[in-house]
């Protein structure tokens, strides 16, 4: 399981590969949270819980990608790991708890801010590995 950013002028454009799609999701809320603040410097203190619902695996994952920043940016909540589930079931669902503490700026050395994910060249491939690759509006 691994992520690397992708060269853009303007916008974050994120490649994730995994063994399979909760893994694939964990990946891309790292490398979310990464680009946002250093996560290794974030204690578990606190946690909280949130989710994402979707249609399919890309609505999903457009409403995963919201939900990291509005913990992160709008509730000022510092991420550590997250536990999660995905449910399948007329749609996608995840159901996920947060662990970290309070934001701060300096302690996590906040980097940027991120202000939607986007659908632009979005891809979900699942051919014996997963494969995604995402666009962050900066």
């Amino acid at each position: 399981m691994s992520y690397k950013f992708l060269d853009h002028a303007t916008d974050a454009i994120i490649e994730v590969t995994a063994k399979d799609i909760k893994e694939a999701f964990a990946v891309a809320a790292d490398a979310e949270i990464n680009l946002t603040l250093d996560q290794d410097k974030v204690e578990e203190k606190d946690k909280k819980e949130f989710s994402a619902n979707g249609k399919d695996l890309r609505y999903l994952l457009f409403s995963w990608l919201e939900e990291i920043p509005f913990l992160l940016i709008t509730e000022g909540f510092a991420i550590k790991r997250i536990e999660f589930d995905i449910e399948e079931n007329n749609g996608y669902k995840i159901s996920a708890t947060a662990f970290g503490e309070p934001l701060d700026v300096h302690k996590h050395n906040f980097k940027v801010e991120i202000k939607a994910p986007t659908f632009y060249d979005m891809e979900i491939r699942t051919n014996g590995q997963v494969y995604m690759r995402f666009l962050l509006d900066l």
